[in-house]
């Protein structure tokens, strides 16, 4: 009788054990997000699948907390947060309410470089990875540049190293710099190359360039873009992607963290 009683006070005493030690664990949920934030990411949602494109009139803010089930401030508070990342906008009056937006390249742009400049020098954006993503970008670029060049493009691409050779003043020679290359983009008829690099460009423009760049760096930058743009006029293609590369290996001196 004792040793049963003795067994079964071992048991409970176990099963307690067990059931406190399961109860401290954590149960591996997520956590639910906002109301304002959940209609939010509902209603981006439909417009980034098509459900609702450029123009289109969203529901009045009445009928939208119905259909989600929630009050018309929500609703307020999740049309700011779209708002605020240009995917809808407001419009007063009788004939107003509130609208899927129009987006354009340039919106997109100074989001990006919004964005990449309060990312860049932490841990998690670093000027390495900056110059890498540039890289990658341009130096295809140059190669598909050959490729789809109009004369028009070459004649712009000298124009744009004649200025820089009369330019003077750090920012006035980046300036132009970044002039030749955005030339060079728009080359390959590639749209969204230049939404993407010219962010890239103001960025590293802005937080990373040296102040102490010498004048024969710039004399050097010259002669390397005449050698890219002689290859693009040629219509080399593995050429002007090579010079790309050896020209922004060799510039990558002129940028440091701040």
């Amino acid at each position: 009788m004792g040793q049963a009683s003795t067994s079964s006070a071992a048991r409970r005493s176990s099963a307690t054990r067990t059931g406190s030690s399961t109860a401290s664990t954590p149960l591996a949920v997520s956590r639910l997000r906002p109301a304002y934030q959940q209609v939010a990411d509902q209603l981006r949602e439909l417009i980034l699948n098509g459900s609702l494109t450029s123009g289109d009139r969203l529901p009045p803010e009445a009928d939208l907390g119905g259909n989600f089930g929630v009050s018309r401030s929500t609703v307020r508070e999740a049309l700011r947060v779209l708002a605020s990342q240009g995917l809808v906008k407001t419009v007063r009056g009788t004939t107003g309410g509130t609208f899927v937006a129009d987006v354009e390249p340039d919106q997109v742009s100074d989001y990006l470089e919004t964005s990449i400049g309060l990312m860049s020098g932490s841990d998690a954006l670093t000027l390495g990875d900056i110059l890498e993503a540039r890289e990658m970008l341009e130096v295809r670029a140059a190669g598909l540049a050959a490729k789809r060049r109009e004369p028009r493009h070459v004649e712009a691409l000298r124009a744009a190293i004649e200025r820089e050779k009369h330019s003077r003043g750090r920012s006035v020679k980046f300036r132009e710099h970044r002039h030749f290359h955005g030339i060079i983009i728009e080359a390959t008829g590639n749209g969204l190359l230049t939404v993407m690099t010219e962010p890239v460009f103001r960025v590293l423009q802005s937080q990373f360039l040296s102040p102490g760049v010498p004048p024969e760096f710039w004399v050097q930058v010259d002669h390397e873009h005449e050698t890219i743009v002689d290859r693009i006029d040629a219509g080399d293609s593995e050429g002007a992607s090579e010079a790309m590369q050896a020209h922004l290996s060799r510039i990558r001196d002129a940028y440091h963290n701040v």
